[in-house]
């Protein structure tokens, strides 16, 4: 697996933004349908909400990415 982290410069940022901003996913597009079809685990738990605000000490998993908000 590999571990990332993202420095959070704002309050939050979106779930889909941060796939594609952290390259995991090409296009906002396949961010939504991997979203949809239940792939991404935030903080441990199946997210389904594509615009989920993620702050600080969120962890986000997808394929073997792990994602940590910072």
């Amino acid at each position: 697996m590999e571990i990332m982290k993202f420095k959070l410069n704002d309050e939050y940022i979106e779930l889909m933004k941060l796939l594609k901003f952290m390259n995991i996913c090409m296009t906002g597009g396949e961010a939504r349908i991997r979203i949809d079809n239940g792939e991404v685990d935030v903080d441990g738990e199946t997210e389904f909400r594509k615009r989920r605000k993620l702050r600080t000490g969120a962890v986000v998993n997808i394929d073997n990415y792990q994602i940590s908000i910072e």
